[in-house]
């Protein structure tokens, strides 16, 4: 006799978890770096798709994963793709973060915010990657954490 469907209910659900949880990451991540692009003046119109310069790396970036994350909203919920789509996000708001640490200036606050930037980046590979594949709850609080800790850095530089 086979097992009542309720299994596969609580897989999916708990999977819609994670997506709302590397959704919500990503979306703090790419609203990180739209900031990060307007207090440096950064338009929309400066992505390349052969990027060369910082300002067009930065914008490049910010659009590819905007647009990446939008799309994985709309498949099935995959938390390794979720947790991918939200990395890109914060290695796109950390491109972003050092042209706006270049912008600013020498400064212990610039500083800070750029370090914190590249901690969520980081945090947010370590959560997408393997053996974790975006399922590890300690790993993707650390990069919730570091993500929160980005954002308030960068308002403390003045970034946002």
């Amino acid at each position: 006799m086979s097992e009542p469907h309720g299994g596969e209910r609580e897989t999916a659900s708990h999977e819609e978890i994670l997506r709302k949880q590397h959704a919500a990451r990503g979306r703090s991540a790419i609203d990180r770096a739209t900031a990060l692009c307007r207090f440096v003046g950064i338009a929309d119109d400066d992505a390349r798709a052969v990027p060369t310069s910082p300002t067009a790396k930065a914008a490049s970036a910010v659009r590819l994963s905007a647009r990446a994350l939008a799309h994985a909203s709309e498949l099935p919920p995959d938390p390794a793709a979720d947790a991918r789509c939200a990395r890109n996000a914060a290695a796109a708001a950390a491109v972003a973060a050092k042209v706006a640490q270049s912008h600013a200036g020498p400064g212990d606050l610039a500083d800070a915010a750029y370090r914190a930037a590249v901690s969520a980046s980081l945090a947010g590979g370590y959560a997408a990657g393997q053996p974790a594949m975006g399922r590890d709850e300690a790993l993707n609080r650390k990069a919730d954490a570091d993500e929160a800790a980005a954002v308030a850095a960068a308002e403390a530089a003045g970034w946002m």
